[in-house]
């Protein structure tokens, strides 16, 4: 299963209705799980978004079909995104790369490449 997170801002109606009944988004979305689709857990968070939920999904269908119907019944506007375990970067093998002559280097922009050593200017 992939990872994945549903960035979660409610809708004016959303809102007023959450207030009203605080457990609403966890029963909704416990209702909204299908086989395919794990929910790992929902985060309040500060910010541009309202909340931040972690997802587990068989594939891409699984999680739009999922991430739409979350959002029509809470009232709430989703913007979901695949999640990419970092350690997938740590060790990789530039050999098994197909690059031609170009040097592959991965790593954060702005931040120093993962095979520099620490401190080292980015």
């Amino acid at each position: 299963m992939a990872t994945y997170f549903l960035l979660i801002t409610l809708t004016p109606e959303g809102r007023a209705a959450s207030f009203e009944d605080p457990s609403r988004l966890l029963r909704i979305e416990r209702e909204t799980e299908k086989p395919g689709v794990e929910c790992l857990g929902l985060y309040g968070v500060l910010g541009r978004y309202d909340f931040i939920s972690m997802v587990e999904a068989d594939d891409n269908d699984a999680i739009a079909q999922f991430s739409l119907e979350y959002g029509v019944r809470a009232g709430a506007h989703i913007e979901t995104m695949p999640g990419v375990p970092i350690s997938r970067f740590e060790h990789h093998d530039p050999q098994g790369l197909d690059t031609g002559d170009a040097e592959v280097v991965l790593g954060l922009p702005g931040a120093p490449a993962l095979d520099d050593p620490p401190g080292a200017p980015a």
